[in-house]
Parts: structure tokens; sequence; C-alpha cells
């Protein structure tokens, strides 16, 4: 999605990459987006933690938060759902976030340098 709104990776650098967390900074030709993904549940923010929520997916653009947590329960069901009806994405459409996936699961983390998450501060 973040390729599809704010362009082609122009430069691609890996913080922290473990078994339940990574984190990074994207060069995109739109955007500069400092990235954190984690399953830990320890690294849900407080705030939301505070308001039951079990996940945590946000968003800040020009300094303006928007944050998406909710209505993501069914997503994968309903991919499928497309999926069994003829109506995928090809591979040419996924090829992208495939090669930007493989190279942070293959790169060497930096640790804290450059622009990274905030939240990393807190993990490491």
């Amino acid at each position: 999605m973040i390729t599809w709104i704010f362009g082609n990776v122009k430069e691609n650098i890996v913080h922290l990459y473990a078994p339940t967390k990574a984190a990074g900074f994207l060069q995109l030709e739109k955007a500069r987006v400092r990235w954190f993904l984690s399953v830990d549940a320890r690294d849900i923010p407080k705030e939301a933690v505070e308001k039951g929520k079990r996940t945590y997916r946000s968003i800040t653009v020009n300094g303006e938060e928007v944050e998406f947590s909710e209505g993501f329960t069914d997503l994968h069901t309903e991919t499928y759902r497309n999926i069994l009806n003829g109506n995928a994405f090809g591979i040419d459409d996924a090829r992208e976030s495939i090669e930007l996936a493989d190279f942070v699961r293959n790169a060497k983390p930096i640790g804290l340098k450059g622009e990274y998450h905030p939240f990393l501060i807190k993990v490491l």
C-alpha cells in the first residue's frame, strides 16, 4: 500500500530485524518513512492498551496521525474470498512488496543509527 501511495523505494535501511519485530527507514519518491512492525503485544502503546486494543496501526503524514487499528479482523478472509472468486492481484501488482519484504528479511540491521523509528528506543 505504501509504495502505491508514495512511489517507488529509493533507499531501504533496516535498523532492527528480530523474530517478533522489525524496523527501518524507507526513502520513497514522495515520502520518508520510519517504520516499525511488531507481533509482540508488549510493543502496543500504553494508550492503546488502556483503550482495550489488542492491535495498533498508525501512520503520520505531515504531522497528522491517522490511527486505523480497527476493521482488519476479517481482512485475510476477505482477501482469500476475492482470490477464490477470481479477483486477485497479480504478481506484477505484488512484486515491489515482495521484494521489499525480502530485502528486510535478508538485510544486516544497523541499530540505532540515522532516521530510526522512535519505538526502537523502547525495545533496544
